[in-house]
């Protein structure tokens, strides 16, 4: 049997503690997982694609080990089911958080289906405890002066943190 690659695709700008929740909650019915970080300039993200790749880097790290199943991190710039056939993965992951995400994400379903139909779609639903984390919120929280420790890891926090002093330099 061959081994099982799961490709979990976002622009992780930042990576929040939901995102993790996706990660460890996929690696645990894949025999190999792709964190692949998108780079999506149209998304004007506050982190640099670069910045971006080694931040889910590190924020992955510990999770391989705790949960037993190879978590690589890679970033792309190439449509997601060509990315996911150069690496092999036949399932892509999402991540759904409310009924809103769905319709979205269905849509992206479908296509990719129709692009290439033997690479199958996972939805996975948010934690309870995650339902409601977005990046978009946690930088808007964050920006504004608000607590975001629940919502990212401290290493995320203090990066956080470090650009908003930046923008108001």
């Amino acid at each position: 049997m061959s081994e099982r690659i799961g490709l979990y695709p976002g622009t992780f700008d930042p990576i929040t503690n939901g995102h993790l929740d996706i990660v460890a909650r996929a690696a645990r019915v894949v025999d190999r997982l792709i964190v692949a970080v998108a780079v999506n300039a149209g998304k004007g993200p506050l982190f640099e694609y670069e910045e971006r790749v080694a931040l889910v880097r590190d924020e992955v790290a510990g999770l391989s080990e705790s949960i037993g199943t190879p978590i690589e991190v890679r970033g792309f710039d190439v449509l997601l089911v060509s990315f996911a056939r150069a690496c092999g993965a036949k399932l892509i992951v999402r991540g759904l958080r409310a009924v809103s995400d769905f319709e979205y994400e269905f849509q992206m379903a479908g296509m990719n289906a129709r692009l290439d139909p033997e690479i199958e779609t996972l939805f996975l639903m948010a934690s309870e405890r995650c339902q409601f984390i977005s990046s978009r919120f946690v930088k808007e929280i964050g920006r504004l002066g608000g607590d975001i420790s629940s919502f990212v890891s401290p290493r995320i926090k203090a990066r956080l943190m470090e650009k908003f002093a930046a923008e108001n330099s």
